[in-house]
């Protein structure tokens, strides 16, 4: 079928694909079982795991880089963005600067790496008397060559803060987006940190997250022909665009040009959508460190090595907060946020 609202389809990997000015976004689903008194798990329960690279859904979790509490341990970044969607469960993030925090289902962290930055992202275990489940959303937003090097600091957009439109067809069926980044019928989602590609409206960053009821129809706001987008449909079962019928587990790249309206099929369907102009720069990517060329790839190499961006001022590596410590943020000036 010849649909010149859509580009590409292809099946989701992981991590998943993206386009320019994005890098990747990855998705994290777990469902971790109770937790212990040091909110993580007990070495019965990770007996026979690649303990410290643990990618393997074996009973239906990751460890990923955690020995104990599941998560990321503190490692570097530069030159880029991390945007992190919570859905369900509990991050506690902490960095080199001394920024520390909890945040939980709705909230979201943006952080800019900027010249560099040590940060951890732990998923402590909070509850002992029942499961732990986790939902995640990590994308990799790139900084343009003059931010690449900007002071790192990061932004709790808290979940009060975020507007969710409610949008309903003309068969009274919802479709509900987390207004992340960009817009939507004139509402607009809190402001991205300020160095942050995003923070130009010119740039036409959007960062949606959508869920839609069996049988809703939506039409996505349409772009400028110069930017890329991509809907990212990771659970239901089919959806169709524009008379096209899409699988679940498929990314599709859209044609900015055209009206795209999406309608679900019989499930309910989860989509993250991405969108912005690109930033047209070359990428050099290292692991965690993103620049524009192999020297300066070799140079923050050299930099790290010698500096490791400011050290890890806290006591773990596996760093966590107490059990009964609700959601906050601390900032490397002082500042404390309390939810």
């Amino acid at each position: 079928m010849n649909n010149h609202s859509i580009i590409q389809i292809e099946p989701l990997g992981s991590p998943w694909k993206a386009q320019d000015p994005f890098l990747f976004g990855a998705y994290h689903r777990d469902e971790y079982p109770k937790g212990n008194e040091n909110l993580g798990l007990n070495p019965d329960q990770i007996k026979g795991r690649y303990v410290g690279q643990d990618f393997n859904l074996k009973d239906g979790f990751r460890m990923y880089h955690g020995s104990m509490v599941p998560g990321f341990p503190y490692h570097p970044h530069r030159g880029f963005e991390t945007i992190t969607i919570v859905k369900e469960g509990v991050i506690d993030h902490s960095d080199s600067l001394g920024g520390a925090g909890r945040f939980k289902e709705g909230d979201v962290q943006w952080m800019t790496a900027g010249k560099g930055i040590q940060h951890s992202e732990m998923f402590p275990l909070l509850n002992s008397d029942k499961d732990n489940p986790l939902e995640i959303f990590q994308i990799w937003l790139n900084l343009p060559k003059k931010s690449k090097l900007v002071e790192p600091h990061y932004k709790m957009l808290w979940k009060e803060s975020i507007p969710v439109i409610q949008s309903k067809d003309e068969s009274g069926k919802i479709t509900e987006i987390d207004l992340i980044a960009g817009s939507v019928d004139d509402i607009n989602a809190p402001n991205p940190t300020p160095d942050s590609w995003a923070a130009d409206a010119a740039n036409e960053v959007a960062v949606f997250t959508i869920k839609m009821e069996a049988g809703a129809s939506w039409n996505l706001p349409q772009a400028s022909v110069n930017v890329n987008r991509n809907l990212y449909f990771y659970r239901g079962k089919n959806i169709s665009i524009n008379d096209q019928t899409i699988e679940a587990n498929n990314r599709i790249t859209l044609n900015t040009l055209d009206k795209v309206t999406i309608v679900n099929g019989d499930e309910e369907a989860y989509f993250l959508f991405l969108q912005g102009k690109p930033i047209g720069e070359p990428v050099v990517q290292y692991g965690p460190f993103v620049m524009n060329s192999e020297q300066e790839i070799r140079d923050t190499i050299n930099e790290y090595q010698k500096t490791q961006f400011g050290g890890w001022p806290w006591p773990m590596k596996e760093q966590v907060w107490d059990r009964d410590k609700g959601r906050f943020a601390k900032y490397d000036d002082g500042r404390e946020d309390l939810k």
